[in-house]
């Protein structure tokens, strides 16, 4: 009895000390990433952004960046703001729940919930419509724009997009086991934290894989914000859902009227292109679709000048953007970085045989 009254005694005194390691790593974490914006609460939700107003000379329509799951605005701002500074009025939004935005009401746990809360904080700016460009995760907000509040999208841009049920509907494991009762909020305050630290390097080189990661990625785009419990319980809640929630909307994609461009690489480890874009420029009537060989999960960095050309075209001018795409496919060919044999890719996709 006494074995198991000290068994029980040292996992106590465990946890205790996970615990108190996580906060610590979670202060260091705000200590190193402070808030980079504005705040304002719209939608019941204290959300963090960034708003650039539009140059004297602007001559594209207001934007709005939507960043993907795991990330924060910076993950879009950082690659985008550089190229569009003065040419369109900009919103840079911290997803709820991620960054240093507050998760917000229960409506926040869907997409659309979020889309309704990002275009709360465009009447916060007078922004009526705006071309809405998102990666990965955002597809399925962009998708809700598009369906549910069309009279708020000029264009859409998805990035590499999550928007159709997928074989299984399976996520990562530590998403199912944060969305568990009691023994996710154990988890998450105790052992995300320092097995998201070790875990880092890794998974940002699988999301660029086979493209190389830029120079700092991780930490210019304070990526290890999510590794705080609450951003780490709201990643999961999202990533969780996403499934249920595409299933039922993704029928509906049909009916979005705006411009659309989908841009994708056939090397993505993280969704399955052969689905989610191929799917959306299937269903999006008159959406272009580009297809990039060796284009991995980041298109939003590696692919950033071919993401502004479709914004470009969007708004109205003559860009050929299938030309574009092969002169990134040229400059990409080599690319072979990142552990690419322990990412969950597969053979290239080859591209799917649609109409553009």
């Amino acid at each position: 009895m006494n074995l198991v009254y000290a068994l029980v005694a040292f996992l106590l005194a465990l946890l205790l000390i996970l615990a108190g390691a996580t906060r610590v790593g979670a202060w260091l974490i705000e200590r190193r990433h402070p808030p980079v914006g504005s705040f304002a609460t719209v939608n019941g939700t204290r959300v963090h952004h960034v708003h650039v107003p539009a140059g004297p000379g602007a001559d594209l329509p207001p934007l709005v960046f939507v960043h993907g799951a795991s990330g924060n605005l910076l993950d879009q701002m950082l690659p985008f703001r550089p190229l569009l500074e003065g040419r369109a009025e900009m919103l840079f939004v911290d997803r709820p729940g991620h960054g240093w935005s507050g998760r917000g009401p229960a409506v926040n746990d869907t997409p659309a919930g979020q889309a309704e809360t990002v275009a709360a904080l465009m009447d916060a700016y007078g922004i009526e419509k705006a071309i809405v460009v998102g990666h990965s995760f955002a597809g399925a907000v962009l998708g809700a724009f598009g369906v549910l509040r069309p009279e708020r999208v000029a264009g859409l841009v998805f990035l590499a997009p999550a928007s159709h049920p997928w074989p299984g509907g399976e996520t990562s494991w530590y998403y199912d086991l944060s969305e568990t009762p009691v023994i996710g909020r154990l988890f998450t305050e105790t052992l995300a934290w320092p097995g998201g630290v070790m875990r880092l390097d890794a998974a940002t080189a699988c999301v660029f894989a086979p493209n190389a990661v830029p120079e700092n990625y991780a930490q210019d785009a304070a990526i290890r914000l999510v590794l705080r419990p609450a951003a780490f319980r709201a990643n999961a809640r999202d990533v969780a859902g996403l499934f249920d929630f595409v299933e039922k909307l993704a029928p509906r994609y049909g009916e979005i009227t705006a411009p659309t461009v989908v841009i994708t690489g056939n090397r993505d480890t993280v969704v399955y292109e052969e689905i989610h874009s191929a799917g959306l420029a299937r269903d999006i009537p008159g959406a272009e679709l580009l297809w990039v060989e060796n284009l991995g999960h980041k298109p939003d960095w590696i692919a950033t000048g071919l993401a502004v050309a479709a914004i470009e075209k969007l708004a109205g001018r003559d860009r050929d953007l299938q030309n574009l795409a092969r002169q990134l496919e040229t400059r990409i060919a080599a690319d072979a970085f990142g552990p690419i044999e322990a990412c969950a890719d597969g053979p290239p996709t080859p591209a799917p045989a649609l109409q553009q």
